[in-house]
């Protein structure tokens, strides 16, 4: 095992200039294709076959596969180029072993379940592997996003030394306001069914969040026995409004008064408040002044946005499907659009853009770009994974109700008394109900292919 590890960490390196991190050569072809592969297998092919998974659908096996043979590609391509060289022991390079040995691992699980072993030790750990086997695959585009920001670092030779404590805190923040705008996205189509079984509101898990949040920010900002700067007292009081506001919230979060869960406006506050400390942060440079205040409004108009899609949108109610309005798609936009900006507002890369010459406004302008194609992303697979369960639940309908579409059931057992996940049960298409978000797997990966040998079901999937 420790022989394989060390192949895939090796990789040939050439003598640094010092205080340098990398060669000044240009990349090489071979690199742009390794980037290429890598951001298509990762980004777009593995998450496309999660979602065929999360649907019990047939070209989950063959998607998973193809991701695989890209990243077997640009592994070796990644190895292989000229051109611009990195240091030894770079972080890209020391990760991915890890993210290559979960894929390897994922692969291995999927050929084990496809295999439907019935007898021996498999047999008995089969459920196991199953939950294992969707652990993995959720996990693996968020290590997959991490990889490929170590990948962003490490080619201009960024985030070493002085540098690396900011570069955390720009990564971990606006990886933090994407994550948040993603799962607000995903609550929009298949969360209302999954707060109401929990009997709480939207704003409870926000407060929630934002509240953990503040009071890890609160004592990890300052380096403590250290003098106390003006970055730490801004940081450390924008965590303090965090937990104290997410406490509020959390009290907000429930109408006691009608015994049932309530909307709030705190979330959209502390993103105000937070937009307001961040766009006043002064810089040393003017693109980096610029780009924080523009990455501010952002923050701002997002928590603008949601409170008017709160009060005067939904008026304080749950949002019901299906119909979304185009309103409710801003907030997690420009949730997006701010953890972007942040990302990207590095001081390393602004002082990069300053040296070439580039204008705030165009580099902004090709951020906020990247952050449309991301969001399309996102869209994309939410109502992929909509669109599946929808026909999924077409078929269970044949399957429970011998051709004729019955009332709708929370819990469906078709013939051979296998239970059917919550959101796959015959409900109409475009119920929301239909599409509830829930993660806890009642049966393999593989059982809709088990039903479809069934002599009395017609499979469709």
């Amino acid at each position: 095992m420790s022989s394989v590890w060390s192949l895939l960490a090796r990789h040939e390196h050439h003598e640094m200039p010092d205080g340098e991190h990398i060669t000044g050569e240009p990349l090489d072809g071979i690199m742009w294709a390794h980037i290429i592969i890598m951001s298509v297998a990762f980004g777009v092919v593995f998450p496309i076959g999660l979602v065929c998974g999360l649907a019990r659908n047939r070209f989950h096996v063959p998607i998973q596969t193809t991701g695989g043979v890209l990243a077997l590609t640009g592994f070796f391509l990644g190895h292989a180029h000229k051109g611009r060289q990195f240091e030894a022991g770079n972080i890209h390079s020391k990760f991915a072993p890890w993210v290559l040995f979960m894929t390897a691992g994922q692969v291995a699980i999927g050929v084990i379940l496809k295999l439907h072993i019935e007898k021996g030790f498999l047999a008995h750990i089969r459920r196991l592997l199953v939950k294992i086997h969707m652990v993995v695959a959720v996990l693996l585009p968020i290590v997959s996003w991490v990889q490929m920001g170590f990948g962003a670092i490490t080619i201009p030779g960024f985030c070493h030394a002085d540098h690396l404590g900011q570069c955390l805190a720009h990564g971990i923040m606006g990886s933090s306001f994407i994550a948040y705008g993603y799962v607000l996205t995903i609550m929009l189509f298949v969360g209302e069914g999954w707060l109401k079984r929990r009997n709480k509101s939207q704003e409870f898990f926000d407060n929630l969040i934002i509240t953990l949040w503040g009071i890890v920010n609160t004592f990890t900002e300052h380096r403590w026995g250290q003098p106390w700067s003006h970055g730490d007292y801004q940081h450390t009081s924008m965590g303090i409004i965090w937990w104290c506001a997410g406490m509020l919230g959390l009290y907000l979060s429930w109408d006691r008064a009608n015994n049932r869960p309530q909307r709030n406006h705190i979330p959209a506050l502390v993103m105000i408040f937070t937009g307001y400390a961040m766009s006043q942060h002064s810089q040393h440079l003017e693109v980096s002044t610029q780009v924080h205040f523009m990455f501010g409004v952002a923050l701002m108009g997002a928590g603008l946005v949601r409170i008017v899609e709160v009060s005067f949108v939904l008026k304080d109610a749950a949002h019901s499907g299906p119909v979304i309005k185009s309103w409710q798609y801003l907030t997690p936009f420009l949730l997006i659009l701010s953890g972007m900006l942040f990302m990207g507002a590095t001081e390393e890369q602004m002082q990069l853009l300053n040296d070439i010459g580039i204008m705030h406004a165009s580099y902004i302008l090709v951020i906020s770009s990247v952050a449309c194609i991301l969001f399309l992303l996102i869209l994309f697979l939410i109502n992929l994974y909509v669109q599946l369960t929808a026909h999924n639940t077409k078929y269970l309908s044949v399957a429970t109700n011998t051709g004729a579409p019955g009332p709708d059931t929370r819990q469906s057992t078709v013939p051979g008394g296998i239970e059917m996940q919550p959101f796959l049960h015959s409900a109409p298409p475009h119920d929301p109900e239909s599409v509830d978000m829930d993660f806890e797997l009642a049966a393999s990966d593989d059982d809709a292919d088990s039903l479809a040998r069934e002599p009395h079901i017609r499979h469709n999937v």
